[in-house]
């Protein structure tokens, strides 16, 4: 804003004809004494500062340690190992519920965060919900506007929202999920919501991350036969007709039945555990309780017989694996011979004289499979 253009944005050329769009002036909030500002990170002692700020709950200090985890940046990538390590060897092993929510597109998911998340605050919990957002095959960007439609739940001070983008990463959830959940339960979050892409049948990455799965539904979405097709519904451990209000109450109720019926035929994810179906309404606020009494009997089962400790072994394991196979790709196209020979690979695909599996043959012949392993 500049005085010569009044409402005009300031970066309008002077002498340029008004443009259809005017500056608004946004909401300025008061900085508490408890979270000040922090300059940039370079150095160790940063990191320590910083993680210290997570470990005593502060949301300013747990968001920039979210936004360095998720750097692709190599010059934060010593910095956000620093944190984690630090987070891992001072924050005690959290009570923290770990939840995924998936559902299509169009399900209510980002609704029903809102009215669950809002229910939870009210009875004491403090939760930190994690969005993702698909992002462009084209141009690479996301919207993140899921947390624009929990008007009510970003205003409490007992929740975090962190919207972040897929970056192409399959599964529903983000390459670094894993970290982010890690950071949260540091800042003495005790619920974790993960909201999944949203993207149909294939969002099974999620359940490696989460102690409870929770598939949202629609009236319409198919028969019982359909369901049973569906391999996400294979890995729910609650499942949620949604929008079960007004006239589509009835059509719900239906679509409940019929999800039940399929649930019947399936193998459930959780041992001894058969998936509750309810018919919830996230614009109405219906349901709310009967979801938590789902996810709180839940939780009591697989303390009980020991499967809450095994899956989160299985969650350790599966982080480590994801890991490794991340840190060798990326070491793997960082080699300067790895790199010139996929340009010409490419080359040599693109005009039609190799078949990528024999160029894939090719790129990784580059690596030594002779060497002996270690045992």
């Amino acid at each position: 804003m500049n005085e010569r253009t009044g409402n005009i944005p300031a970066w309008v050329p002077e002498g340029q004809a008004p443009f259809a769009s005017m500056e608004i002036p946004g909401v300025v909030r008061v900085e508490k004494q408890d979270s000040p500002k922090v300059p940039p990170l370079k150095k160790a002692d940063d990191a320590k500062r910083l993680a210290a700020g997570v470990l005593e709950g502060h949301r300013g200090d747990l968001a920039r340690a979210i936004t360095l985890v998720e750097s692709n940046a190599p010059g934060h990538r010593p910095l956000a190992r620093e944190i984690l390590t630090l987070i891992s060897q001072k924050a005690q092993p959290s009570p923290a519920h770990r939840i995924g929510v998936s559902g299509v597109p169009g399900a209510g998911k980002s609704t029903f965060i809102e009215a669950f998340g809002n229910f939870l605050c009210d009875r004491g919990h403090r939760l930190a919900v994690l969005t993702v957002d698909p992002s462009s095959s084209i141009s690479g960007g996301s919207i993140l506007g899921d947390k624009t439609r929990m008007e009510l739940l970003s205003r409490r001070e007992e929740c975090f929202i962190r919207p972040s983008p897929s970056s192409g990463v399959l599964g529903g959830v983000t390459r670094k999920t894993r970290e982010t959940i890690l950071l949260c339960e540091a800042a003495g979050y005790d619920t974790i919501l993960v909201e999944t892409v949203g993207v149909g049948q294939s969002e099974i990455e999620v359940r490696s991350m989460v102690d409870c799965f929770v598939l949202l539904m629609i009236a319409g979405a198919g028969d019982e036969l359909q369901g049973m097709k569906k391999g996400i519904l294979e890995i729910a451990d609650i499942l949620a007709v949604n929008k079960a209000d007004g006239s589509n109450e009835i059509r719900a109720l239906g679509t409940r039945a019929e999800l039940e019926r399929a649930v019947a035929f399936l193998n459930p994810c959780t041992e001894g555990w058969t998936p509750p179906v309810l018919a919830i309404s996230a614009l109405t606020g219906k349901g709310m309780q009967d979801m938590n009494d789902a996810l709180t009997g839940f939780h009591q089962h697989v303390r009980t017989n020991g499967q809450y400790a095994a899956r989160r072994k299985l969650q350790s394991i599966s982080w480590w694996k994801a890991l490794v196979e991340q840190e060798l790709r990326a070491r793997f196209f960082a080699d300067p011979e790895v790199s010139t020979k996929a340009e010409i690979l490419e080359a040599r695909i693109s005009q039609g004289s190799l078949t990528p599996s024999l160029a894939a043959e090719e790129l990784l012949g580059l690596i030594n499979f002779e060497k002996p392993v270690s045992r």
